[in-house]
């Protein structure tokens, strides 16, 4: 996205209004999380037994294959490539299931289709009181403009890791690096970037990772990513939270594009505006040598645009095909499709609940900030 847009609502109203799960489709702004990339791999995942398997938050409940809406008419050919991204790490009891994957030679959907219904049983995910509703939000990667030397419009760094950050917990506050001291002394030369505007970094930081197009010195540009590195282990509170509590935002103005509003009509409240979110994310630059490569997830492979889900890991192990039964944002059509629960995110708690990964660019970042669905969701898990 061009430095002059900004995240959309699912990415920025993570503790906005402490929205809980909803069982029917709700409307307004999705939450927002914090992106965790740090998060490591699930170790829990083992064979189910037919009467359904407790987890610490669901109930699988044994279904049949005749209860997933649309089972039949999705292009499984397009959920492949996510399928094959975990199998790259595989865990138990996947390995297996991955060996045969390689053997199969360009299947087409129903090929795909026998292959899975052959040595795969279905799961009704549930919450330990027995309900199968729950609440799908969607997340996308930013795209930001920016230089590796501050000009004239483009001013705000962002940083790798301070040297000091593993002695000194927690570190220096959002306010205390942005103003002349001591935290801005150790974060001197440690710059990756410079973007143009402080919404813009926050957008980064908020969702953990993002693109770079990125004007180097001699004014050549390159696509980078910038990745989670560390945070500075202050707690994370949400801005659009406190334009709430100070009065500034009517409820039904809490969206992005009134955010955005506000900081225009208030650009000398917008630094006040940032320091109340005390959390500060630092990044590390690694290249991006394949463009159609999403950001990896706590899995630690690739997400997958359209194909890729963000769970509660206590809920649904990583690598765990997942069908999801929902609806388009702003619309009726159904939204019934195979994904692979390989990310999460410190709001995707609960047994029902999902964070649909859209992509890169601004379609994806629209689709995120209105994503806000009511969901029922299976679990696919190898026969025991």
């Amino acid at each position: 996205m061009h430095s002059s847009r900004y995240l959309a609502a699912s990415a920025l109203l993570a503790a906005l209004a402490g929205c809980g799960l909803l069982a029917t489709r709700p409307e307004g702004p999705a939450p927002v999380e914090q992106r965790r990339p740090d998060l490591k791999l699930s170790t829990e995942p083992v064979p189910l037994p037919p009467g359904g398997l407790a987890r610490p938050r669901a109930h699988w409940i044994p279904a049949a294959w005749g209860e997933l809406p649309g089972w039949g008419v999705d292009r499984l050919s397009e959920w492949l490539p996510a399928l094959r991204a975990g199998c790259a790490v595989p865990v138990d009891p996947w390995v297996a299931l991955c060996s045969q994957l390689a053997a199969l030679k360009a299947p087409d959907d129903a090929a795909l289709r026998r292959f899975l219904e052959d040595r795969l049983v279905v799961y009704r995910v549930e919450s330990p009181d027995a309900n199968p509703e729950g609440l799908l939000t969607g997340y996308f990667e930013p795209l930001v403009a920016a230089s590796r030397k501050p000009t004239a419009t483009r001013r705000v760094p962002l940083y790798t890791v301070p040297a000091d950050l593993a002695q000194r917990k927690p570190w220096y506050t959002r306010q205390q690096i942005e103003t002349p001291g001591a935290a801005a002394v150790a974060l001197k030369g440690r710059e990756i970037a410079y973007v143009d505007d402080p919404l813009d970094a926050l957008v980064l930081q908020i969702q953990g990772s993002g693109r770079l197009r990125l004007t180097e010195p001699d004014g050549s540009e390159k696509l980078v990513r910038v990745a989670f590195a560390g945070h500075n282990d202050q707690p994370y509170r949400s801005v659009g939270r406190w334009l709430l509590d100070q009065g500034e935002l009517k409820p039904g103005e809490a969206s992005w594009p009134g955010i955005k509003d506000w900081a225009r009509r208030n650009p000398r409240r917008v630094q006040e505006l940032l320091w109340q979110n005390p959390r500060y994310v630092f990044f590390r630059e690694e290249p991006l040598p394949d463009p159609s490569l999403g950001p990896k997830g706590a899995q630690g492979v690739p997400l997958t645009p359209g194909r890729s889900i963000a769970v509660d890991p206590q809920s649904i192990p990583y690598g765990t095909p997942v069908w999801i039964d929902s609806t388009e944002p702003l619309s009726t059509r159904p939204l019934q499709r195979l994904v692979m629960a390989q990310d999460t995110g410190s709001a995707i708690v609960g047994a029902v609940r999902a964070d649909f990964f859209w992509g890169w660019g601004d379609e994806p970042e629209a689709q995120a900030g209105r994503t806000k669905q009511a969901l029922r969701v299976w679990a696919l898990w190898p026969r025991p």
